[in-house]
């Protein structure tokens, strides 16, 4: 049976775990394929998630979009899929913002038809664009809404005065930000600012770009072409101080009988204000290991080891920083 929540007051009803289908795009991720993100996508119900994330910019040529279209068919009303406009491939093959009032309705349209499907349920403002007012935007997403392409408005990477001049346009049901154990800045003012409001808050991140899934160690730690390297979290002292924190949580994980990364993510979706966490992945037995996460709850023992754990860690070092 599939656990859910409502998103915000909206009628829409979520599982806590999200299928994010960006690593789908090919785009960072090595050894994708059509089958496997297909049957990635298929494996959703067997494993009680029915929320999938997408984006216009998910692949040059929207991949992604066009994978949901090709694994849900008939079996689309068992899902609410949620998608982001505003940030297009140009055509030198690089990512550019445009959350021009036009351009929105435009790639509504074109994500539509991309999925196989007549309305989206919840359409984020993928990044608000430093070149045109968030408002704007936000009144073409409400336009979108009025038209019933659109059943839910969401905004994604803002800042809370950039949220607080969107929601002033269009009522805000979802905002999407970064957020994980070492990553908590939204947890100052953003996540209060959603609960007083009842907007709820659907974070990514969740593993930390991988770095929480406990599979990267001292043993086989990563290839010295990963991209992620050029991250703090992977540098120096902030990597060891990531391993030994790593190594705490791995106890968690054996005393409850789950992995590293189910620890982690049941942690997050259990925060106070957070509605879901979007899990990306690529292969069904990797979107099964972290679904594996809902259905139950740490104990009070096993919180208390992860809150010594943490304040031995201390504040990490990120890139994105939201409060």
């Amino acid at each position: 049976m599939t656990e859910t929540r409502q998103l915000g007051s909206s009628n829409l009803f979520v599982s806590p775990v999200s299928l994010g289908t960006w690593p789908m795009a090919g785009t960072t991720s090595p050894g994708v394929n059509d089958a496997d993100s297909i049957a990635t996508i298929r494996s959703c119900a067997g494993v009680g998630v029915n929320f999938i994330d997408t984006a216009y910019c998910y692949g040059p040529n929207g991949e992604s979009e066009n994978l949901i279209r090709q694994a849900i068919s008939s079996e689309r009303d068992s899902y609410v899929i949620a998608s982001k406009c505003g940030i297009h491939y140009n055509s030198e093959g690089q990512q550019e913002q445009d959350a021009r009032p036009e351009t929105i309705l435009q790639e509504c349209d074109e994500s539509l038809q991309r999925m196989g499907i007549d309305h989206i349920d919840l359409y984020y403002l993928h990044s608000p664009d430093p070149e045109v007012p968030v408002a704007e935007s936000a009144g073409a997403i409400a336009e979108l809404m009025a038209a019933g392409k659109v059943s839910a408005a969401g905004v994604s990477n803002a800042h809370l005065p950039q949220l607080e001049a969107f929601h002033a346009v269009c009522p805000v049901t979802a905002v999407q930000l970064p957020y994980n154990m070492l990553q908590r800045g939204i947890e100052e003012q953003t996540i209060p600012w959603c609960q007083k409001r009842g907007i709820a808050v659907v974070v990514y991140w969740a593993l930390m770009k991988g770095l929480l899934a406990g599979h990267i160690t001292r043993e086989h730690p990563l290839d010295s072409t990963d991209k992620r390297l050029k991250y703090p979290m992977y540098q120096g002292e902030e990597w060891e101080k990531n391993l030994q924190f790593i190594d705490e949580i791995r106890t968690v994980a054996e005393d409850a009988g789950k992995t590293v990364a189910q620890v982690v993510i049941n942690w997050t979706i259990f925060q106070p204000g957070i509605a879901a966490t979007l899990c990306g992945a690529k292969r069904p037995w990797q979107f099964a290991e972290v679904a594996g996460a809902m259905g139950w709850q740490l104990n009070e023992a096993q919180h208390e080891i992860i809150d010594k754990a943490l304040a031995k860690r201390g504040k990490a070092l990120v890139n994105r920083v939201f409060y």
